[in-house]
């Protein structure tokens, strides 16, 4: 794989998370939503994405850059996965025990002890004001999070295979000699 194309998926990887980030900040200005706690956790995800893949096209990176640059992709798609997964799973909780969200947080001592606040969940995160195909908001997002990821992953996993057909220095590729 030429590292055009490496350039060329963070490129398209950027350009989906502006999309993203734009529908949201659509949806919150122009239609009315007011985003709950792990929405804004999940925009910050996807914000570090973007500023990353961003940095990726700019620099134009090595092979070695490359990789890091898609570990750390694979690592903030992700965390925006996990953080779309909860919300998805306090949707389909019972309201009955879940607190206010501001009420925790005044409550809490640290930003540590808000964050896990944060990631319990409350009132607020349980509505569903959106729907798309009876898709929520929160299942959007963790599907799109997952695309993100899964393309993350594929470029690790070509850079990786490339590095096996052809090696960083002279030596004669890894692949060549488990084939001999």
């Amino acid at each position: 794989m030429s590292l055009a194309c490496s350039r060329f998926l963070f490129f398209m990887a950027s350009i989906a998370a502006a999309l993203a980030l734009g529908i949201a900040s659509y949806l919150e200005y122009a239609v009315g939503l007011i985003p709950c706690s792990l929405c804004i956790l999940q925009r910050l995800c996807l914000m570090v994405f973007l500023v990353n893949c961003l940095g990726a096209c700019v620099q134009g990176p090595g092979r070695k850059g490359s990789v890091v640059y898609a570990v750390a992709g694979v690592a903030f798609a992700s965390a925006g996965l996990m953080l779309a997964w909860r919300q998805v799973l306090v949707q389909t909780a019972s309201v009955e025990y879940l607190p206010d969200c501001v009420t925790r947080l005044r409550e809490a001592d640290s930003w540590w002890h808000a964050m896990s606040h944060v990631l319990e969940g409350a009132i607020d995160c349980t509505r569903v004001t959106w729907t798309l195909f009876d898709l929520s908001m929160p299942e959007w997002s963790l599907l799109f999070f997952l695309a993100l990821a899964i393309s993350m992953t594929y470029l690790l996993l070509r850079l990786a295979w490339d590095a096996l057909v052809r090696p960083f220095s002279d030596q004669t590729s890894q692949l060549v000699r488990v084939l001999d």
